[in-house]
């Protein structure tokens, strides 16, 4: 099968660099490019593509872009490709509904490989993603079958302090010196917090954050998860 392949991004450089690399695949096609998300969708109705490799992270082009382009053509899957990722931008993309995920400095056959895989009906994480959520303890499918409960939850302004700070990805250590405590302090209203939301691991903590608007997942874009 030849997969049909749009790409969608604002910087003219990476959609330069991407069609050349897919274009070296005797299985891949790159049927359009799109550089907002008006034209990403036309383009999905026209080409009903296989594949569209986004950068999620890039103006416009973020959680509702995806959803709406799913909405387009439900068997079109979404391949994220960003530079290095949060551990909220991964979150904010598997849930829009991005099916794989990669970096922009993978390198060529890794890249291919996800184009192809993906379309194959798999899964595809590159090495230094899973990395990340290696180090948030994340587990994937787990996070797209239990979702959060919508019951209010009431946080107080330092609970929320440290919730919004989890999610960026900072230590226990970095934690405590931005909100002059200790860490033993900020362990405490983890397990508070954890408490309230009913839930038991770190990933679900950054979940809840990225649902109720505590972060942007684009302002972390350049940030290393810690």
């Amino acid at each position: 099968m030849i997969v049909r392949t749009l790409l969608a991004d604002r910087s003219e450089l990476a959609l330069i660099g991407m069609r050349t690399i897919l274009e070296g695949s005797t299985r891949i096609e790159v049927v359009g490019v799109a550089r907002d998300p008006i034209a990403m969708e036309a383009l999905i109705v026209r080409h009903r593509p296989h594949v569209v490799l986004i950068d999620h992270t890039a103006e416009g082009f973020g959680a509702q872009a995806v959803k709406n382009g799913l909405r387009r053509s439900k068997k079109t899957r979404f391949i994220a490709i960003t530079p290095d990722p949060s551990t909220a931008a991964l979150m904010s993309a598997i849930r829009a509904g991005v099916t794989s995920y990669i970096r922009k400095d993978c390198d060529v056959q890794e890249i291919k490989d996800a184009v192809t895989q993906t379309a194959d009906g798999s899964k595809f994480f590159c090495g230094k993603v899973l990395d990340v959520l290696r180090k948030a303890s994340f587990d994937v499918e787990q996070f797209l079958e239990e979702p959060l409960s919508c019951d209010p939850v009431a946080l107080s302004e330092r609970e929320s302090q440290v919730v919004t700070l989890i999610a960026e990805g900072k230590s226990y250590t970095r934690i405590a010196e931005e909100l002059n405590l200790s860490s033993h302090t900020v362990i405490a209203h983890r397990r508070n917090i954890m408490q309230k939301l009913g839930v038991n691991n770190t990933a679900a903590v950054v979940l809840y954050a990225v649902k109720n608007g505590f972060i942007s997942p684009n302002k972390f874009l350049f940030e290393s998860t810690v």
